[in-house]
Order: structure tokens, then sequence, then C-alpha cells
């Protein structure tokens, strides 16, 4: 049985996680560039924990700039096993108030800037994306949330814009007559990449704002949402800190089979494969490319 190396990625306020056995900031570097910043590698109740800041220490990248195919990569390079994305988010839905924690189990993905895979030409493959969130991951979350008490709602989906600007009304009123419950800017296509590496994920998501369609909140500003952030991060380091045990350092696998995905997934003969693009999947796909 393999160990448990859970690693997450913080999202919007959440830049460092206090309380780690020996905490050590790391440089990970890999072929598809530089990640957003260094992993704080560390030991929690037994659990090893990578922890990588999505926006970077001091926030400074956009949505849009934040290289997730790097990210992905360098945790995958240092060992993780497991994936929890935490990221803010604004609510599409009078239910789920400012505060609240979504362990949304779907995904709609509006960007249109981004790398959104490690396959292309030369090397092509094909992941299934019908159940993108691990139920196991899913699972402990909501057990953890539990435990600490903190406002929380299960499943619901995502909708992921490209941003850096809030949506329009008109938007913000499309997206709810299409059932989403939470809308952000990052967890697209960060859980495509964690699936071609076959990572295991599952996404915590932090309401800050109802969006713009609320009556009462006909605007979302930087300001209002941060005054909420600093709140939902001192949670998601409690959530972070109560879900470690949970998964415990003997780890079990994702009943979605995740692990193996790739087994399926590529297209390319093996004597058709680029050389140069197979070089660069060293981590990614490293289990299947002596197939």
């Amino acid at each position: 049985m393999t160990k448990t190396v859970l690693g997450i990625i913080g999202g919007s306020g959440v830049y460092e996680i206090p309380g780690l056995e020996n905490p050590c900031w790391e440089s990970v570097s890999g072929p598809w560039g530089t990640p957003s910043d260094q992993l704080l590698t560390g030991r929690f109740a037994g659990v090893d924990l990578v922890f990588l800041p999505r926006h970077g220490r001091g926030h400074v990248q956009t949505p849009t700039s934040i290289n997730y195919r790097a990210n992905i990569d360098a945790l995958k390079r240092i060992g993780v096993t497991d994936v929890i994305s935490v990221s803010a988010c604004g609510s599409l839905k009078e239910e789920l108030p400012p505060g609240t924690f979504v362990m949304a189990d779907q995904f709609i993905d509006r960007t249109f800037a981004r790398e959104k895979s490690f396959f292309g030409p030369g090397f092509v493959a094909h992941v299934p994306m019908a159940h993108p969130v691990c139920p196991r991951l899913q699972g402990a979350l909501l057990d953890a949330a539990k435990e600490q008490k903190i406002s929380h709602d299960a499943g619901g989906s995502y909708i992921c814009i490209e941003g850096p600007q809030f949506s329009t009304m008109a938007e913000s009123e499309l997206y709810r007559s299409w059932g989403c419950s939470v809308i952000g800017m990052t967890a697209m296509p960060e859980a495509k990449l964690a699936r071609e590496a076959e990572l295991p994920y599952a996404i915590v998501a932090m309401v800050t704002d109802y969006d713009c369609w609320h009556p009462d909140h006909d605007s979302v500003t930087v300001d209002a949402v941060v005054k909420v952030m600093h709140g939902n991060a001192e949670n998601a380091r409690k959530l972070i800190m109560a879900v470690a045990p949970k998964l415990g350092p003997e780890r079990q696998n994702s009943p979605l089979g995740v692990e193996t995905m790739l087994d399926t997934a590529v297209m390319t003969a093996p004597a058709k494969r680029d050389p140069a693009l197979m070089a660069k999947l060293d981590a990614v796909a490293g289990r299947v490319l002596g197939k």
C-alpha cells in the first residue's frame, strides 16, 4: 500500500499553512515552466502534505496567468498522490451565502485563454471527465467540515470563467438558469490537468459573495470579497488539518480508478509518439510511457 502525500492548492487568501511539522519551502522545476511559487512540504497527523499557493505568495498571478500545467506537474513530480483545491468563489444560489464551503462535484469550463492539456500533436490522449471529483476526497472533506462546524454544502456545479473581470448581470443570470451553484476563475483547467496526471482531485469552493445577481449585491467589489475571505482562510486551514487524519498515512485508491486513467486514454501508436513531448511527460505520464 502506498503512502498518502496530500497536495493542497491554496486559492485567494490561502497563501500558507501554519502548524506543519518540519515545514520547508522547496523549489520544483519541470519542463512546463515555473509553478506559481515554491512548494511548502511538511507533515501533519502522520500525513505528508505539500502546499502550493495558486496565485503565489502576495497574490501575483491572475487566473489566466497561472501556469496550471507547471503547478500540476510540480505536485506530481514531488510525489503528491491526491489533490485538494481550495478556491474562492461567488454564490449563484440564495441558500449558499458568503462563508459557505461548497464541495462541488461538477464543473463547467468557460475559459478560453489557457493551456488545457499536457498532451498534444505527437502524443494524443483523451481522459474521461464525467465525474471530475473523487468521492473519497469529497467525503473526507464533508466529514471534516461537519466536525469543525464549518457551514458547508455537498455537490453542485462550479462554473469557471476566464476573468479577471467579474460577471455581467446577464452572465450571472445565465449561469443561474443553468443550475450552477458557484462561480469562480481557477478550477479549470486545473481539474482536467489533475485527471491527466492521474491525481484524484476535489475542491473546496469558499463562497465570498453572491456575484451580481442578488438584489442586495448588485456588484462585486474586491473590498467586500476580502472581508469574507479572511474568515474563509482561517476555516480553510482548520479544514485542511481536519481532513489529513481522515485520509490517513496509508493511501486508499480512488473509487473512480483515477490512478490508472491513462491506460485507456492514450491514442498515439508507440512508433508515432513525439520523443520531445514524451520527455516533457516524464512525471505526468511516466507510468505508461514504457508501454
